[in-house]
């Protein structure tokens, strides 16, 4: 049996995402700039993409730009915005469990380009620490990055919240939220919730790699970072991934389609792993268990094992998981995300992420359990202390 739970870091595309994307690039191929019939077939694909995307966020589809992913969007966002908004301020704020796309974003701005950086703590369930926001807004804040959920430990965090200190402290202050992990699987309304710039990426919702958005508010200021052929309302030059764009149109359709039934589903499989792989001894979840958490991110430490070590052993039985963050590279280190909330010594090297789509099933749940109940005893018998 074959049993896929690393779906934090890639999904499988959804069939017909991959026969539109076989079709635009191999029939309806041509350069949505182009004038003539084939340029102005493939801009319908790039235009119905963009509403579709716009109409299951509610905001205006002008608002949308198309990325090469969620890397991308971020740097978009924030290095777009600190250079645009640099003459009202040069102080931006985010948080310590942040993705690498954020982070080392802001170390950039802070090394290279002179910006001040503030890293806000999080409690040991992953939720920033709000008090710590408010106590570093000032006069020069000009932009707050705070991810919608984490992508190692699942958390859920206080957007909302976070939004309504910063814009009744500044209602100028720009919000961007990474919602790499949160869109498609939460409804996200940027307009409603004063969300002024979001990113998302294809392939974390059953869509093509490569493919991703920045959701910027009409008002916002913001420059460019790449400069090229003025596509894209100027901000993000280069020919347009159109068989991309079009499959991560189809896939926000699909994804988004019985969504709270697909959601319900992660969080019964959820719940129940999470109190059947309690019964293993020496054994903790990371974050939260509740509605504060994801419903597809699983946490777990196993004291006395090395992660990459029952990650390889899970592998060899057909399981596929991470140890932490499979965005940050294929190198294994100790998670920063584990460190900031504060997790034992023992877990830091010892943790796994298992991570659902909507195509996980209970026999794969069981079968991963099953394999945990034989191989954890076993690994560490063999391992050294």
């Amino acid at each position: 049996m074959e049993a896929y739970l690393d779906n934090s870091a890639t999904t499988r595309a959804y069939p017909e995402v991959g026969d539109l994307v076989y079709k635009v690039m191999c029939q309806d191929y041509g350069n949505p700039s182009s004038m003539h019939r084939k340029g102005v077939d493939a801009e319908h694909y790039v235009k119905e993409a963009k509403e579709t995307i716009a109409k299951v966020l509610k905001v205006n589809a002008k608002d949308i730009y198309f990325t090469s992913g969620g890397t991308e969007s971020d740097n978009l966002a924030l290095i777009g915005c600190a250079r645009a908004n640099r003459r009202a301020g040069n102080h931006l704020i985010t948080t310590s469990i942040e993705h690498p796309a954020i982070l080392n974003t802001m170390r950039y701005l802070e090394e290279e380009e002179g910006f001040r950086v503030t890293y806000l703590p999080v409690d040991a369930s992953g939720r920033v620490n709000l008090e710590a926001l408010k106590e570093a807004l000032c006069p020069e804040t000009i932009l707050v990055s705070v991810m919608y959920v984490n992508n190692e430990v699942g958390t859920l965090q206080p957007i909302d919240e976070a939004v309504k200190i910063i814009k009744e402290y500044n209602s100028s202050i720009l919000f961007h939220s990474d919602a790499v992990q949160g869109f498609g699987k939460y409804h996200i309304y940027p307009k409603r919730q004063k969300i002024d710039l979001l990113s998302a990426s294809g392939h974390k919702i059953h869509g093509p790699k490569g493919t991703g958005f920045l959701y910027v508010g009409e008002k916002v200021k913001i420059k460019p970072i790449l400069f090229g052929g003025g596509q894209q309302k100027d901000l993000r030059s280069g020919t347009e991934n159109v068989p991309g764009i079009a499959g991560l149109g189809l896939a926000t359709k699909m994804i988004y389609n019985d969504l709270d039934m697909k959601v319900a589903l992660m969080r019964e499989l959820k719940d129940y792993f999470i109190e059947q792989a309690g019964k293993i001894e020496n054994t903790t979840v990371h974050g939260l268990k509740d509605e504060g958490s994801a419903p597809h991110i699983i946490s777990l430490g196993i004291a006395g094992i090395r992660s990459e070590v029952l990650l390889h052993t899970l592998e060899d039985k057909g399981i596929y998981v991470s140890s932490g963050s499979a965005c940050a590279s294929n190198h294994p280190a100790v998670s920063g995300v584990l460190r900031s909330i504060g997790a034992a010594q023992e877990y830091l090297d010892a943790t796994i992420r298992f991570s659902m789509s909507e195509f996980t099933t209970k026999e794969e749940i069981d079968y991963t359990l099953e394999t945990l109940y034989n191989c954890i005893p076993m690994l560490r018998k063999y391992t050294r202390h």
